[in-house]
């Protein structure tokens, strides 16, 4: 059997206790009411219950007040008088161990996830993207797996989306149209994301999540604190980033059924956030893990000041609620009270939707599950007082419970493996080296081609050279013959005449003169 938590004592007679029945906390629960009415009280109160009996307990601190689980509280006069008024003697004011988590880094261990781990539908919901560009990031998470492309940080989706974008004609065919403007447009709100330091919280190590399921040295349950402050200014990165965290303990843990107490109490601060323009496809899913993560012992109790902010699918589906005050001043928010009362019980001695406009701060009307399982008639109650401080710590403080912590050191410094980002350069510098060494062997031909040119031009020039060399002595052969047979012919004619001359004067007289015109013919004629 499970443990019975007192969380408040009855309105009518403060004797008589109200119990949540740890082997229900796993039903999930409901923190509703205005600003100002004491819920922040009833979670610090629930989670102390949870710590005490050994159940590890994850919320968020929107404005930093619920740090003060860390510090043991301590009397005052209008605390005395409250727990005088509710018949207690006294509260054993004690710290509980708490360890603080915090996306950027600085007011508690760091939380990071890798791209691939929260996935396109998860990422499409932090970056606000339509049906169109929803489709377009999931087909970029595809051939980032089909090529073997990690995608673990930021750098490494950055890198990826240009990537594609360069490449998009090719990948058109396998994966389908990936317009330049939903490209873009992703890309523009990554920048906006980064702006707002949300790309601190995409890396690695990655977040273990079994270290939300941690117990101290005395047994009890260790209550995770993330410091929301900050983060509350991205709301989409806020409720994205805890419902990672409860998908991630869905596949994680075992089915357990139901146990006497549950094996994590997880609290969802200003629920509204998560359903806010949540895509249908993103709405099932929260559906579907409110549903069935109760088998794996871990109870979800959603934090909000109007019932209405929660679908209701999910409404139903929460067994133990606790609701402060409400004001009905508008149609809108008489609406939220009528539907708040039409979640309980009905109790005979009073009118729910009347009491819960009349709520007193710290008062509440509570309905838990009873023994059986089954919801108890609504009854009107106040909040038991928490044994942590109401002030929250200070740094140093807080400091040095983030030095004694379990896991100090484990996530604080940030690794940077081989991933898409660096693949991707390395294509890209492959791809150059080949571009270069093409470029260089472009030239080298090139280079090659005027040097053969260069070589044939040369070498004709050499052989119209020679050719008109060998043109030249042929015409001074020419010449040396023409002048050779010019002295020749000259030298006969010099011969013939000196001899002719010769024997004319040997001859003499007339018969020398017939001889001779004999020998000449008509040579010399006749005297």
């Amino acid at each position: 059997m499970g443990t019975p938590l007192v969380i408040a004592k009855k309105t009518t007679n403060t004797q008589q206790e109200i119990v949540l029945h740890s082997q229900f906390a796993n039903r999930h629960g409901l923190i509703a009411g205005a600003t100002g009415t004491g819920k922040t009280v009833t979670l610090k109160v629930l989670a102390e219950n949870f710590s005490r009996i050994g159940v590890p307990v994850f919320l968020a601190d929107a404005k930093g007040d619920v740090s003060s689980l860390a510090k043991a509280g301590e009397s005052n006069p209008k605390f005395d008088e409250r727990i005088k008024n509710l018949h207690i003697e006294s509260i054993p004011f004690a710290a509980s161990p708490v360890v603080f988590w915090d996306l950027f880094g600085e007011q508690g261990h760091p939380i990071r996830s890798t791209v691939s781990e929260i996935g396109p539908l998860l990422l499409a919901q932090i970056l606000n993207l339509n049906d169109t560009q929803e489709g377009v990031l999931s087909a970029v998470f595809r051939i980032a797996d089909d090529q073997g492309l990690l995608l673990i940080d930021f750098k490494d989706l950055k890198s990826m989306l240009t990537y594609v974008s360069e490449h998009a004609a090719e990948f058109k065919a396998e994966y389908g149209n990936l317009s330049p403007a939903s490209l873009g447009a992703i890309q523009r709100n990554l920048l906006a994301l980064a702006d707002q330091g949300g790309d601190k919280f995409f890396g690695e190590p990655a977040l273990d999540i079994l270290d939300f399921i941690q117990t101290d040295s005395q047994g009890r349950g260790n209550i995770n604190v993330l410091a929301a402050d900050k983060l509350m200014n991205t709301p989409k990165l806020y409720a994205t980033f805890l419902l990672w965290m409860l998908s991630e303990l869905f596949e994680q843990l075992p089915e357990v059924g139901d146990l006497d107490k549950p094996k994590l109490v997880f609290f969802f601060d200003e629920a509204h956030l998560l359903f806010d323009n949540a895509s249908p496809a993103l709405q099932e899913k929260i559906e579907q893990v409110v549903r069935l993560i109760r088998s794996k012992g871990v109870g979800i109790y959603f934090v909000t000041q109007n019932p209405l902010d929660l679908p209701e699918s999910v409404l139903g589906q929460l067994g133990n609620r606790v609701q402060h005050a409400l004001r009905a001043f508008t149609p809108k928010d008489q609406k939220a009270v009528k539907t708040a009362a039409d979640t309980f019980r009905a109790n005979p001695e009073f009118k729910v939707d009347q009491a819960i406009t009349e709520l007193g701060v710290g008062e509440a009307l509570i309905s838990c599950l009873d023994e059986q399982g089954t919801p108890q008639m609504v009854e009107r109650g106040w909040i038991m007082p928490p044994y942590s401080s109401f002030s929250p710590i200070t740094h140093e403080e807080r400091q040095a419970c983030m030095n004694q912590s379990i896991i100090a050191g484990v996530y604080e410094k940030q690794l940077d493996r081989e991933s898409a980002f660096e693949m991707l350069q390395n294509k890209v510098a492959e791809r150059q080296q080949q571009a270069l060494q093409a470029e260089q062997e472009k030239a080298a031909a090139k280079e090659k081609e005027a040097l053969e040119k260069q070589q044939a031009k040369e070498a004709e020039v050499l052989a119209r050279q020679q050719a008109r060399e060998q043109e030249r002595l042929a015409r001074e052969q020419q010449k040396e013959a023409e002048r050779a047979a010019k002295q020749r012919e000259k030298l006969t004619q010099d011969i013939v005449g000196t001899f002719a001359k010769s024997a004319a004067r040997s001859l003499g007289g007339s018969t020398g003169q017939k001889i001779v015109r004999g020998l000449l013919g008509s040579l010399f004629g006749k005297r």
